[in-house]
């Protein structure tokens, strides 16, 4: 005797209504996104369309919304002229050592503020916390007054301690969110094959907390290479300036050469977009990973 088979009955279709009811807000919510990517990019545009006009386009009362005679001049005057190179080399080695120094620095101290029980922790994080929370001009005056009782104004010393000073709170408390979501389990069974502190931290944890790391890197990347005001206030060799110093070189008391400015600013953030692209997949999952556990 064969067992009859049951049928399920098909879901009754959605009335049209219901269907434009809830096809409404996916509609208006991807028009606002459109919108806001659109005011977005259009800075960079103009300042790319900008690059490549030649004066007559550039000052004209008529917005040109693509350059009609596009040329190369602009790039060619910012990187012959008020040794581009020069300023490059120095933004890279500020920068570089300021990264490197904050991931070593917050590394270590995020290691220790997690997994580490000791008198006054709290009262630490809550510290760093509240720094992250200062203006970074607030600090610009007690910066300049330490660092020249120190000796170190007009020193890539010093500017890279000052971007240390100012990314590492930022860096130590994202770090933190990462060792925390890390399970102790992992560390005690290390422990049990006989590796150390220091062989703990290096193979077991930091590959962990590599997204991280990562997160951190490109804030303090983009931090010490966007900075302006530091690198003017602490520097007085016009041979040390970096490139946003230099930038502001494109003003001057006759007036503003708007050309040159725009095709300097896209060399400027060249650097950081590729940076950016060679990271980004590790930094969307750090993102995403380091909201596990706080």
């Amino acid at each position: 005797m064969t067992t009859p088979t049951v049928r399920t009955p098909a879901p009754a279709p959605v009335p049209g209504p219901v269907r434009a009811r809830k096809r409404k807000p996916r509609v208006l919510a991807n028009t606002l996104a459109v919108l806001f990517c659109l005011v977005w990019v259009f800075p960079i545009y103009w300042m790319v369309n900008t690059a490549f006009k030649p004066a007559d386009e550039v000052t004209t009362m008529t917005p040109i919304w693509f350059p009609l005679h596009p040329t190369i001049e602009n790039f060619t005057r910012a990187l012959t002229q008020n040794d581009f190179l020069v300023y490059l080399r120095n933004s890279a080695i500020v920068v570089v050592a300021a990264v490197v120094l904050s991931i070593v620095v917050g590394f270590l101290a995020s290691a220790a503020l997690s997994r580490f029980r000791f008198k006054g922790r709290r009262a630490i994080l809550v510290a760093i916390l509240f720094v992250q929370m200062i203006p970074s001009g607030a600090l610009l005056i007690p910066l300049f007054l330490s660092f020249q009782s120190l000796g170190l104004l007009n020193s890539y010393i010093g500017l890279i301690l000052a971007y240390v000073a100012s990314v590492l709170p930022f860096s130590i408390w994202v770090m933190r969110g990462f060792f925390v979501a890390v399970p102790i389990e992992i560390e005690e069974a290390a422990k049990t094959d006989g590796a150390g502190t220091f062989r703990i931290l290096w193979s077991v944890l930091f590959p962990l907390v590599m997204p991280g790391v990562i997160a951190t890197s490109v804030f303090a990347f983009i931090a010490a290479w966007n900075d302006y005001l530091t690198a003017y206030v602490m520097l007085k060799d016009q041979g040390m300036y970096t490139l946003p110093v230099w930038l502001a070189g494109f003003s001057t008391n006759k007036g503003t050469d708007f050309g040159g400015l725009m095709a300097a600013s896209v060399l400027f953030s060249l650097p950081v977009v590729v940076f950016f692209l060679i990271v980004q997949r590790r930094l969307v999952s750090g993102m995403t990973a380091g909201a596990v556990k706080g």
